[in-house]
């Protein structure tokens, strides 16, 4: 329990990773809610499955520009001060979306909330970079991703359980809620990180250049890449299969709980394992069964057995979730390169979502839905062969 809980002269005190992961799992409590329902709200708008598809991939295009366009100003402000700023702003946004029934106001309140998420997601994951220890970062990693999984373990079910009885905006509400509890719990837990670059290169394309010309960077950012691209299809696609299948709504949300234990069982030893043995297995082993799985449900038509396949599937992604921005953070080759790469890094998370959805969502146009798993099947073969080509990388061989 060391890592999270400590004693120093009989005083017992919580660690600042134990503090960063309580303020992760009130920030994951309020994302599981919005994308629980997500889906179901673009498509009370939209009303069609390839539309709800392009609409989400355009706000992922968004987000990935906005990683790249951000780096300067990322670079220049206090991390710390930077994520507290988007915690109690998406606050409010996500406010604001609970209480709007106007479809081109809830666009507009979309570009915001995806600039915000952008900043949310790089200035956190540098905060934690630089409260790690080197050699225990796979290890802080997996622990924060444990947290976080709880709660998209109990956000789905309590998500589903709010929108059948009561209604979309009160979810909304909620999870606005969530991150005000996040943003008072992150400030009065005094996580200060004054880490920033004060004659940054504003040159975004330049960074873009170095990035992607190092083979060990592009590695990890496919091997990243593939991780979000496997999430469209478990929060986007299945809950539109869900309501094709005319089953009742509430099993979106009991469907996204038993998806996440896994993850919660097994991505902190996967995280381990990967510290002390090296990465590249599990990032074979995990996307060997990311591939597998949707080509099997494929030839299966019963909704139910196609649930239990992609629960045990959630294994297979447990091995490389916690452990790709870990490898990223080990191959660079000191810490103030995270605030030029880390943005750049971080599109790889847009990208997925972007092709995880669009891809599909072009094929629907003329093709049944069942054809969305052998896209998916196809894509994480890609993956697969993408894995062979991580550098090995041991952290418990480190010093320091």
């Amino acid at each position: 329990m060391g890592i999270l809980i400590r004693k120093n002269h009989q005083i017992i005190f919580f660690t600042r990773m134990a503090k960063l992961a309580f303020v992760l799992l009130l920030v994951s409590m309020s994302s599981s809610f919005v994308d629980t329902i997500w889906a179901v709200y673009l498509e009370s708008f939209l009303h069609n499955t390839s539309l709800v598809g392009f609409f989400s991939g355009a706000l992922s295009v968004l987000s990935f520009i906005s990683f790249f366009l951000l780096v300067p100003f990322v670079a220049k402000s206090r991390k710390s001060v930077l994520y507290s700023t988007s915690l109690i702003l998406l606050a409010l946004f996500y406010f604001l979306v609970g209480i709007n029934k106007n479809f081109v106001l809830f666009a507009i309140f979309s570009f915001f909330i995806t600039i915000l998420f952008t900043l949310r997601i790089t200035s956190f994951g540098i905060i934690l970079r630089d409260k790690s220890n080197s050699k225990y970062l796979s290890r802080n990693e997996g622990l924060m991703y444990t947290f976080s999984n709880v709660a998209w373990v109990i956000g789905p079910l309590l998500a589903g359980f709010i929108f059948v009885k009561g209604s979309i905006s009160l979810v909304f509400i909620f999870a606005s809620l969530f991150l005000l509890l996040a943003f008072l719990f992150f400030k009065f837990s005094e996580i200060y990180d004054g880490n920033l670059v004060r004659h940054h290169s504003p040159d975004i394309f330049r960074n873009f250049l170095i990035f992607f010309k190092n083979h060990d960077m592009r590695i990890a950012y496919l091997l990243g890449m593939g991780v979000t691209f496997w999430w469209a299809l478990i929060y986007l696609y299945m809950p539109l299969y869900i309501l094709q299948s005319n089953l009742d709504k509430t099993w979106i949300g009991i469907f996204l709980f038993l998806v996440a234990i896994p993850l919660i069982i097994f991505e902190y030893p996967a995280s381990k394992f990967g510290g002390k043995h090296g990465f590249r297995l599990l990032f074979k082993t995990g996307y060997f069964i990311l591939f597998l799985t949707p080509l099997v449900i494929f030839f299966i038509n019963n909704i139910f057995v196609v649930f239990s396949l992609l629960i045990l599937a959630s294994f297979g992604i447990a091995m490389i979730e916690p452990t790709t921005e870990a490898y990223f953070f080990d191959i660079l080759k000191n810490k103030k390169d995270a605030n030029e790469f880390y943005g750049p890094y971080n599109t790889s998370i847009e990208a997925g979502l972007i092709t995880g959805k669009l891809i599909p969502a072009a094929f629907l146009i003329f093709l049944p839905f069942k054809y969305v798993f052998l896209i998916f099947s196809l894509s994480m073969l890609i993956f697969f062969a993408v894995s062979f080509k991580a550098k090995k990388v041991v952290e418990m061989r480190k010093k320091g």
